[in-house]
């Protein structure tokens, strides 16, 4: 509690932005012109009075008096620490500011109130309680205990000793509320509300209170500077052992005389001064921290070094410039290789708009860029695979050959993880690192000889690369980072289209590459195949000619295929027998080789036309055998049928089909069958043997499996034959499938069975009506050598294909024994 007694005049001491309390001491200085006057006057007022000279001391915030000050007596003057005059004044009691009033000197006189309070009380041995009728006495000791025992842990954390002492002996609440403003820690208007709070009691809560949360604000500050300081010496600690572990390789180099620049262990600086995409630097910096704590005689080790290596030496930023001369280009793919229309023809429009993309800034268009993925489907030896160096060679690429045959495991193509002994990444990352650009032709060869086992289905794995759509955020096991495969020019090459599944066909721009004509395969002889072998055999270009003829003998007679391997291997097995015989004296050189010169070289033809057979050695001399025309993994191929009756006495009547026939096959010889069963009458065949004779079909080749509706029409043809006794032109060949009413259907792979045809020497060729605009895609020198006739029914098959009977005799069927 507190009270006001009489009114004091007292001269004004401002203190600017600073508090006194009641009980402390403070030094003030004397040349502030203001302290200086009012030190003056009270000391002139106490010349009258008896009694130290008393000023007034009131905190001045911003230019503006508070209402509450304090007495203060001037304890003695001199000379301050630093030599300036000053004066020491103790605080006495706190005074409520009235009026302003005279007095001697040039200093501000005020009158001013005493504020009296009433200090609690202690009786010897009782608990400190407060004044008479006080309800709280429990509570003003615990205060008082409290405040003690955090000003004691304040004052010890800063070392103040002997001032806990003091401060343990202060009984009063007021004097040890007021003691608090020796606190450096308050600021202005915490002190100015102890000096404007009259009560003791609540004087020391809000002097407690204050300490209280200074401590807290301590101990939070504490815990943070102990751990930045922790942060720090961790720093300091691992920079330390870093030096350390630097000097003891340093030393291990020295022992073992090696170089300084044989250090290869400073991946952090081969990391941080390589181009590397900012997510790849990420990942590199958090292996080079394992590598560096862990040991060198850690395995881990090494599977770090080899997974940086790896990421260091991918051509993250690098990329070559395309070669934007479409004529240029197209006139590359013409020199190297011969017909093969259609795939230069899609180079050459890819090659026209990534021009046009490039010109119009369309170089990346949502994260991707402009790659292609082409399929090349085609029989052996026509060229997919060097097509594809050709292809690079005509846009400045760099080209890399990725070989598919026979891989059977999914880490072939994705990589393994890092945690197996010898990881190592897939063959498309292999790809590119090897090619040193981001933007290569890959050669995905044989992409249809790819086999799945325990180990996984890599043709699955090939679904993310191929796939335009995605293989911009292609993620290899072993990287496991992002890697940009969408500049990149897929070639993959593929035998049989029906091998690679259907998912990733879907994914690809199928090309097809059909077989090359006699023409063709004279032409790509002249200009690639002979120099090339003659370069080989060691023989020059004037020394050894060969002629058209012989070339196109050696391509019509010596090989039958769709490509031109063998053929190629025909001309090097004539080189070398020149060569051999000039060298044994037997031929001189130069020599030019005609085609009446290779049956005494490589010996006879091993594919003779059938047209030029004699009539007695012909295929189809006899009643039941037809001519087909077929699509194989070479390419088309002529397909003979054979049919027999049994005899009646040896077995039922039935059908039995040889040759490895599929289920498809099997089917189009029972169509066949009941075709003729059922349509026997109205074409004058004696139907009646098939009901008590048993049929046999047999395709020769049986080693070779085969399958396809495309038989059909041979097949019945084939029966007809049997039955009439008619034979089958030899210049004729058929190919559809045929229905139980008779109409013939359409198949697939006309191109390559005309192609098949032409160079068998067939002159007649039967195919289904809806198939004749596939004619659009058969060269235009190969329909001139043929007759093609367009079918819808099977009737008209057997008008074309059957000879005429001779003579009106009865036919004499062949007999199976």
């Amino acid at each position: 509690m507190a009270a006001e007694s009489t009114p004091l005049a007292l001269p004004v001491l401002p203190l600017d932005d600073e508090v006194v309390l009641p009980g402390m001491v403070v030094p003030l200085d004397l040349s502030d012109s203001e302290v200086r006057a009012a030190v003056e006057a009270a000391q002139a007022a106490a010349t009258s009075e008896p009694g130290k000279p008393r000023v007034l001391l009131v905190p001045r915030i911003d230019g503006t008096y508070a209402a509450t000050g304090v007495l203060g007596t001037v304890e003695q003057v001199g000379r301050l620490a630093d030599g300036d005059p000053g004066a020491l004044i103790r605080g006495r009691d706190r005074v409520r500011i009235g009026a302003g009033t005279t007095g001697p000197g040039a200093a501000l006189w005020v009158e001013g109130t005493r504020i009296e309070e009433t200090v609690p009380e202690r009786s010897p041995g009782s608990p400190l309680r407060s004044g008479k009728g006080d309800p709280y006495p429990g509570q003003v000791a615990e205060l008082v205990t409290e405040y003690k025992a955090l000003a004691t842990a304040w004052l010890r954390k800063r070392g103040a000793w002997q001032v806990v002492d003091r401060v343990q002996a202060i009984d009063d609440v007021s004097a040890l509320a007021d003691n608090s403003g020796y606190s450096p820690f308050l600021s202005i208007e915490q002190k100015l509300a102890l000096l404007e709070t009259a009560d003791p009691v609540a004087r020391l809560k809000l002097a407690t209170q204050q300490l209280r949360d200074h401590l807290a604000e301590q101990d939070v500050a504490e815990s943070i500077a102990k751990d930045v300081q922790d942060g720090v010496d961790k720093q300091q600690r691992e920079f330390l052992l870093r030096r350390q572990l630097e000097a003891v390789r340093k030393e291990l180099r020295e022992l073992n005389g090696e170089q300084e620049g044989e250090d290869s262990d400073d991946y952090r600086s081969r990391v941080e001064a390589a181009d590397l995409p900012e997510k790849v630097r990420e990942a590199a910096l958090k292996e080079v921290d394992k590598l560096e704590r862990s040991s060198d005689q850690s395995p881990e080790g090494s599977w770090i070094r080899t997974w940086l290596d790896t990421v260091l030496e991918m051509p993250w930023n690098e990329r070559t410039e395309d070669a934007y001369d479409i004529q240029g280009a197209r006139a590359v793919l013409d020199a190297e290789h011969a017909g093969l229309t259609d795939v230069k023809e899609r180079i050459t429009e890819y090659l026209a708009v990534r021009k046009r993309r490039a010109e119009r800034g369309l170089g990346v268009v949502g994260g991707r860029r402009g790659g292609a993925v082409l399929a090349l489907v085609g029989p052996p030896g026509v060229g997919k695979t060097s097509l594809g160096e050709s292809v690079a060679h005509a846009m400045g690429r760099k080209f890399v050959r990725v070989a598919l045959g026979g891989v059977r495991d999914e880490a072939e193509i994705r990589g393994h993880r890092r945690t197996y002994v010898g990881a190592l990444p897939g063959r498309i990352v292999r790809a590119v690192k090897e090619a040193g650009s981001m933007n290569p032709v890959v050669l995905l060869d044989e992409i249809d000889k790819v086999g799945s086992d325990f180990r996984g289905d890599p043709s699955a794995a090939l679904l993310e690369v191929l796939d335009p759509a995605q293989n911009h955020t292609f993620r290899d096991h072993y990287l496991e980072v992002e890697l940009d495969l969408s500049d990149v020019v897929f070639l993959a090459t593929a035998n049989v289209l029906e091998a690679v599944p259907e998912a990733l066909a879907d994914r690809m721009d199928i090309v097809r590459l059909d077989g090359y004509t006699e023409d063709e395969k004279v032409v790509i002889a002249r200009d690639h195949l002979l120099p090339r072998q003659l370069e080989r055999a060691g023989l020059a270009a004037d020394e050894v000619t060969l002629d058209e003829g012989a070339l196109r003998k050696l391509a019509g007679e010596y090989t039958r295929e769709a490509g031109v391997r063998t053929l190629e291997r025909a001309i090097a097995r004539l080189l070398r027998k020149v060569a051999a015989q000039h060298e044994l004296g037997e031929r001189e050189l130069p020599l030019t080789v005609g085609e009446g010169d290779l049956r005494g070289l490589i010996g006879r033809p091993h594919h003779v036309p059938e047209s030029a057979q004699e009539p007695a050695e012909r295929r189809t001399a006899v009643p039941g055998v037809a001519t087909g025309l077929a699509v194989t993994g070479a390419g088309g191929d002529v397909l003979y049928v054979e049919a027999s009756l049994a005899d009646p006495e040896t077995g039922a009547a039935g059908l039995t089909l040889t040759g490895q026939l599929g289920d498809v096959m099997k089917e189009s010889a029972q169509i066949a069958l009941s075709f003729l069963r059922s349509h026997g009458a109205e074409l004058e065949l004696p139907v009646g043997d098939l009901k008590e004779r048993g049929a046999h079909i047999h395709f020769p080749a049986g080693a070779v499996p085969k399958d396809g509706p495309s038989a059909g029409v041979t097949m019945t043809t084939a029966l007809a034959s049997l039955l009439s006794g008619r034979l089958v032109r030899t210049d004729v060949a058929m190919t559809g499938e045929v229905s139980l009413t008779g109409r013939v259907l359409p198949i697939g792979g006309v191109k390559q069975k005309l192609l098949a045809a032409h160079r068998a020497g067939i002159t007649t060729v039967i195919i289904p009506k809806r198939n004749e605009p596939d004619l659009d895609d058969v060269p235009a020198h190969v329909l001139d050598g043929l007759d093609v006739h367009a079918v819808t029914d099977v009737r008209q098959v057997l008008e074309l294909a059957l000879a005429p009977a001779t003579n009106g005799a009865a036919p004499e069927v062949p007999v199976a024994v």
